[in-house]
């Protein structure tokens, strides 16, 4: 059994194989072998030549556009300040939000799955000032594909919220938004940007050059894991802009003067009203208000008559205000003595006119202390007459009443004057400018010239820029004008103080402070016929011992009776006048001073 075995195993084992005999590759085999590889050689080559030579500056500009982010700028500006720091005006980063529900994907989620606006306004809907039923309209009525806005003034913090949501198919755009934290206390001052950020009107339109930052394009190039690389970035890309423009005002003392015309305003149902707080030394404006006012971040609520500034761009008879002035010219031009009087009748005629007082009552023989303590009308016509009007209307040029004024507030209006052939050939041109009336001048062009009688008879530039914070560059200080000698000014002060302490300027008296000023009360037209309306101001210069300030008010057409300077203008003066002591720490005047001033006695009421 077994040798059976062991024959069958050995006869599997010896069966024969057979072996194909060797031959030679064909050549022809060789040679489409060899071709083709130097085909494909040659392609190779040919494609490497291609991509380097022709579109080589292609895919370079190419790969550097994946590699390189171009940043825009996105027009931001400078900030404003007041003279102590306290933002006025500056640029807040806000959001667009853009929505496209057609690509709708939480964190996490499968390749072709999208989420349902339901899903999406449900994590929005707290984050947003929008119900979350009126999102979901929203997006359902929307277009899939196409990004929308959804809406505008999204705040850093709520886009940082949304952003954490890590949402695909919502998108947030950076943009500038100007901010007026003080809302409406320097609107009339400042101006605003629209919705294109185009300054419209000012400073922000004056100084648009100087508040713009000098931004240029950025491009960065970013390695594969975002790093920013050094090469290709210009040198200064990464600097900070911290500029910006310090303005002499002074947010406190502008607060107290603006609602003290607002409550003035209601209490006489008045048009409009401004106060001025200058400093006579440097021209420096440490409140310049105007009523009424607007809400410079809501602009588009208020009609555009209220985005002026009175102060500078409207024009006003001052009426007796500016009676100081015409005394102070006199006694320059030497035509009346520091001791001397005038009598006034109660009227007085003028080329066929006749001219009264205020009261239409006469007063008798005055001093000049006298004159602006009743501000009389009659008296002022008689002393003006000494002067010729020849050399009467080129003290009212030299003054600038008809010129613009060197100041950097944005709108200035220069002032009005009749012809010098007319004004001195009429005679009542020159009797009713006597006590203020026939031409016109700026709010601020009377605050400087009273600044002219408190300085020693220097004319300072009005201004409000103080400097740009971070800068190097300090503006110059102008040449000023001596047109008074300081004898003749220290006399037209004492006057000016004695209305105070016994004219019509009483309600603006401070215990143990000396203060001068002057009240008027200026008859205007509204329809060009009748003189149907007033405007009632006051000016006030303090400390008297040693003028640091003036102090004007000025309120157009109030409504009720007794409208008088003295009624209307003097009580805003007062509140603004306490206040500038306290926040300017003016010391009060020693109890054993001796005054040099000689008190006048009193002789009647005036406006």
């Amino acid at each position: 059994m077994s040798r059976k075995k062991n024959q069958h195993y050995q006869g599997v084992t010896q069966k024969k194989i057979h072996v194909a005999p060797l031959s030679p590759i064909p050549t022809y085999r060789l040679k489409i072998t060899f071709s083709a590889l130097c085909l494909i050689l040659f392609a190779l080559m040919g494609r490497v030549a291609y991509l380097q030579l022709i579109q080589g500056f292609v895919l370079e500009t190419r790969a550097r556009d994946n590699q390189t982010k171009k940043v825009e700028p996105i027009g931001k500006r400078r900030s404003i300040v007041d003279r102590r720091g306290r933002l006025l005006a500056f640029d807040e980063k806000r959001y667009r939000l853009y929505v496209d529900p057609g690509r709708f994907k939480f964190p996490g989620d499968k390749k072709g799955l999208f989420r349902k606006p339901e899903e999406v306004a449900d994590k929005l809907h707290g984050l947003l000032p929008i119900s979350k039923g009126s999102l979901i309209q929203s997006f359902y009525q929307q277009q899939p594909g196409v990004s929308v806005k959804l809406m505008e003034d999204v705040k850093s913090e709520t886009a940082t919220k949304i952003r954490e949501l890590r949402i695909d198919g919502i998108d947030l755009e950076p943009y500038p938004q100007r901010v007026y934290p003080q809302e409406d206390l320097f609107s009339n001052l400042l101006g605003f940007l629209d919705y294109d950020r185009v300054p419209q009107a000012g400073l922000e339109l004056s100084f648009d050059q100087q508040l713009s930052f000098k931004e240029k394009t950025r491009s960065y190039r970013f390695g594969r894991d975002g790093t920013p690389l050094p090469n290709d970035i210009e040198s200064g890309v990464f600097a900070v802009d911290n500029a910006q423009l310090n303005l002499t005002l002074d947010a406190r003392l502008q607060e107290i003067a603006l609602n003290a015309l607002k409550e003035q305003l209601r209490e006489w149902k008045a048009k409009k009203g401004v106060a001025i707080v200058m400093n006579v030394e440097n021209g420096e404006l440490l409140a310049l208000a105007s009523a009424p006012t607007y809400d410079p971040n809501r602009y588009w609520r208020y009609p555009a008559s209220f985005y002026k500034e009175w102060s500078v761009q409207e024009l006003f008879e001052p009426g007796s205000t500016f009676k100081p002035i015409n005394l102070a010219l006199a006694l320059q031009e030497k035509v009346i003595e520091v001791d001397g009087n005038v009598y006034d009748s109660g009227v007085v005629n003028v080329g066929g006119w006749p001219l009264t007082n205020w009261n239409k009552e006469p007063n008798g023989l005055l001093n000049y202390a006298e004159v602006l303590q009743v501000s009389s009308n009659v008296a002022m016509v008689n002393i003006m007459k000494k002067l010729s009007p020849s050399k009467h209307w080129d003290w009212l040029n030299k003054l600038g009443l008809d010129q613009t004024l060197d100041t950097d507030l944005p709108g200035f209006v220069p002032g009005s004057i009749k012809e010098k052939e007319i004004f001195v050939k009429q005679p009542i041109h020159q009797a009713v400018a006597s006590y203020g009336q026939g031409f016109s001048l700026t709010p601020l062009k009377l605050a400087q010239l009273h600044a002219l009688i408190a300085n020693g008879g220097k004319l300072v530039h009005p201004h409000i820029k103080k400097n740009w914070a971070n800068e190097l560059r300090v503006p110059k200080n102008k040449q000023e004008k001596n047109l008074f000698s300081p004898e003749v000014t220290k006399t037209v002060l004492a006057w000016m103080e004695s209305v105070v302490e016994e004219g019509s300027g009483k309600g603006v008296k401070i215990s143990n402070y000396r203060i001068g000023g002057k009240t008027g009360t200026a008859d205007q037209t509204e329809d060009g016929k009748n003189y149907n309306s007033k405007i009632c101001s006051f000016v006030a210069i303090l400390p008297i011992e040693k003028p640091k300030y003036v102090v004007l008010v000025a309120i157009n057409g109030p409504k009720k009776s007794y409208a008088y300077g003295s009624t209307v203008a003097v009580p805003v003066a007062k509140k603004i006048i306490e206040s500038l002591i306290v926040i300017e720490k003016l010391q009060p005047l020693n109890q054993e001073t001796n005054f040099s001033l000689e008190k006048p006695k009193t002789v009647g009421n005036s406006t």
